[in-house]
This record gives structure tokens, C-alpha cells and sequence, in this order.
């Protein structure tokens, strides 16, 4: 897979301060504060970065954390998977596996019909609403 990339400018452009932080700079938004974690409309949520469909609302739930969590991406060719140290464990980070933006992390906890919890940050993500039928 061919990678998309972006300068810094363009970068600065089409995020916000806070989209930056979280994408670019591995950051974390609050819980129970960002835009997606209690969303329960259909739809798909989108790579805020390069715009790659990475989850369906049929795979989000809600794992009471305070943020949008889902149990499987669209397809796991879209998320990277990297090891975290950062916090003294490890744990592993997603990544848009296109442009390689900070999503989130995943988390084997037990709670979900494919065991897995991957913890977004809405600040990763667009959602674009299921078209009206």
C-alpha cells in the first residue's frame, strides 16, 4: 500500500490545534468530552487525516470508557498496530494504516464478540452519517 502523505503546512491546514495534537503527536483527548463517544447514529467514522473508512457504527459500542470504542475495523488492512511503552505498559496503538495518524489503542479485554476494544479518539476521527433510505 502506497502511502499517503502530508507536509506540516498542509498538515496545520486541514486540522485543528486539537486534531494535530491527537493525530500527529500521539496525543489523548479527556473522556466523556469528545464529539463521538455517546454518537449512536449509523454511519461510518472516517481517518480525520486522509479520509480512509475505517469503522461502521455496527461495530460501536459503548464500553463506558468515554470514548467511541467498536469491536472490529471495516478492515484490518486499515489500521496499523505499533507498540506503546509510554505509560510504563505496553499496549498497542493504532494507526491509520494509510497515513499512520494517532487513532487510538486496542485493548483484548474480553468484552466484546471479537474480544477487542479499540479506543478511539474522536479527534481522529469523521463520521459521515449512513445515506437516508
Amino acid at each position: 500500500m502506497t502511502k499517503t502523505v502530508f507536509t506540516e503546512a498542509e498538515l496545520r491546514e486541514r486540522l485543528t490545534a486539537e486534531q494535530y495534537r491527537v493525530t500527529q503527536k500521539a496525543g489523548t483527548e479527556r473522556p466523556y468530552t469528545n464529539e463521538y463517544h455517546d454518537k449512536s447514529d449509523a454511519g461510518v467514522y472516517h481517518c480525520v487525516v486522509c479520509d480512509e473508512a475505517l469503522f461502521s457504527s455496527d461495530t460501536k459500542y459503548n464500553s463506558g470508557t468515554g470514548w467511541p470504542s467498536f469491536y472490529a475495523p471495516i478492515d484490518s488492512d486499515r489500521i496499523g498496530n505499533r507498540k506503546d511503552r509510554k505509560w510504563f505498559i505496553t499496549r498497542i496503538e493504532n494507526v491509520c494504516a494509510n497515513c499512520d495518524a494517532h487513532l487510538g489503542h486496542v485493548f483484548s479485554d474480553g468484552t466484546t464478540p471479537t474480544n477487542a476494544r479499540y479506543c478511539m479518539n474522536s479527534a481522529s476521527l469523521r463520521f459521515k452519517p449512513a445515506p437516508n433510505e
